[in-house]
């Protein structure tokens, strides 16, 4: 492996945050690291929704292009965007320790989810968040907000929204916490898989690359989203079903909470479980996710699916 690295990047204000702090840890071992920006499918399509134009996957095709051709050797994501399945070739070789993975309210006008008035409008384009808000408070209105973070903000501060819900991760990473009036304990409003973790994807032939890449890796965090994300990928998760799916420790045990609700009748109940098992290897913590999505199946999920 050459010591100079490529990593290839979105554009937006917090994508770019994530590429500099890998940059950062990189350079710390020695290795020259630069910066490829580029614009992403998912950043140009900002009038529908992720669900109505070919999911998550369109904040990724152009980086991994890029991958493909050696004009990066990597590219850093948030993991949540990340597809359950990688095309031939790639791989997540790193996931780093885990942000805060809470969703939070933002409004300039009201402190909580509770304080708004009876069909206020709050935005977000997250069918796995308007389930959940619909399961909280059936009356408020929800309405699409597509666009970087930045944008999202600029909307509901022209008065488009009385709130959005947005990551605790990306306004944290972004200097911009006192934006939040409250966040949702995970309870309340499960993540969904991979929230406030980064992933690094490369060519799965870069062994060399894998090799410099596997001392960013953070265990506890690697395991918990390997069985989030198999909730997903044993359920067909995409972008257009409201599945939420987060695990945490307690001591040695990986406890998992999962939720999914209907992806066009969002006021349909909202299907829950929460089990745990002591993980210890990718695989016992892949079968604890697999585990968590037949408890959904069981409490009818296929007609969800369907």
């Amino acid at each position: 492996m050459t010591k100079k690295i490529t990593i290839a990047t979105r554009e937006s204000r917090l994508a770019l945050w994530q590429a500099e702090h890998v940059r950062t840890l990189l350079q710390e071992r020695g290795l020259t690291v630069e910066l490829l920006g580029m614009t992403t499918r998912g950043d140009q399509i900002l009038d529908r929704t992720l669900s109505k134009v070919g999911g998550k996957g369109l904040f990724v095709k152009e980086l991994e292009t890029a991958l493909e051709e050696g004009r990066a050797q990597l590219a850093v994501h948030s993991l949540k965007d990340v597809p359950m399945e990688l095309p031939e070739g790639f791989e997540l070789a790193a996931i780093l320790e885990r942000e805060d993975p809470r969703d939070a309210f933002v409004s300039p006008r009201f402190a909580s989810l509770a304080e708004l008035p009876q069909g206020a409008v709050v935005g977000t384009s997250s069918l796995r968040r308007v389930v959940q808000l619909k399961a909280m408070r059936p009356d408020l209105r929800i309405e699409p907000v597509r666009g970087n973070l930045d944008t999202r903000l600029r909307k509901l501060d022209e008065g488009g929204y009385d709130a959005i819900v947005l990551a605790v991760a990306g306004l944290k990473r972004l200097g911009l916490a006192e934006r939040i009036r409250a966040c949702f304990t995970v309870e309340e409003m499960i993540p969904c898989a991979g929230q406030g973790a980064l992933g690094i994807e490369i060519r799965s032939d870069d062994a060399a690359l894998r090799e410099a890449l596997a001392p960013l890796i953070d265990r506890p965090t690697w395991l918990a989203t390997q069985a989030e994300r198999a909730v997903s990928r044993s359920l067909g998760g995409s972008c257009s079903m409201p599945l939420a799916a987060h695990a945490v420790w307690a001591g040695d045990e990986l406890r998992i909470d999962v939720a999914l609700g209907h992806p066009e009748e969002t006021g349909r109940t909202l299907l829950k479980a929460q089990l745990g098992a002591f993980v210890r290897s990718d695989a016992e913590a892949r079968e604890l996710g697999e585990r968590a999505a037949q408890a959904l199946r069981e409490q009818g999920a296929e007609a969800y699916l369907a």
